[in-house]
């Protein structure tokens, strides 16, 4: 039996029925497509995340070696002004030692420097990432709700699916039944 004629015995709420079906279709695949981006950007922050945490490990171990520099520095400079105060009968001993503090002065001072500057990327690395864990969060929450509100227009498009085909199985009931 051809299906053909059908559409035009179809009363027109029919047509509209198949309209709100194609409709509610295209919203499932934008739906999907939505789901489909978030679940992409997801997985993109998570990954900027474990590199942001890379990159804290990293600055947590500079730190921790600038550190223990500046400790060895700052007894070194301790050892040499001691050392300093006792050598003046040598003058050219107390010059030499004299040199040697300056020196670990200038690397003390530059210790303190590059911890400063390691604490401070620390800093801007943690608030990185509680930034990145917030729109992790965001997302995947809008993620859950478009996961949601797909399953809600499958429900829908299952229900209307069901109301069409018992209507098209009652009019080609009544079209025998008059044949």
């Amino acid at each position: 039996m051809s299906r053909s004629p059908l559409p035009c015995l179809l009363p027109p709420s029919q047509d509209k029925i198949k309209e709100r079906f194609t409709i509610l279709g295209q919203k499932i695949e934008a739906a999907e497509s939505r789901a489909e981006a978030a679940e992409a950007d997801n997985k993109k922050l998570n990954q900027a995340i474990l590199e942001k945490d890379q990159e804290i490990a990293s600055l947590q171990h500079k730190l921790s070696l600038a550190e223990g520099e500046l400790e060895k520095a700052e007894d070194k400079v301790k050892e040499l002004k001691s050392a300093s105060e006792e050598g003046e009968t040598h003058r050219t001993t107390g010059e030499n030692l004299a040199r040697k503090v300056q020196l670990l002065e200038e690397e003390l001072d530059k210790a303190e420097k590059d911890l400063k500057e390691t604490t401070e990327k620390l800093r801007q690395v943690d608030v990185k990432a509680e930034h990145f864990e917030r729109k992790v969060q965001t997302l995947e929450q809008e993620r859950d709700e478009w996961e949601r509100k797909h399953g809600e227009a499958v429900e829908k498009y299952q229900q209307s699916k069901r109301e069409l085909d018992e209507v098209v199985a009652q009019m080609e009931s009544l079209l025998l039944f008059k044949l």
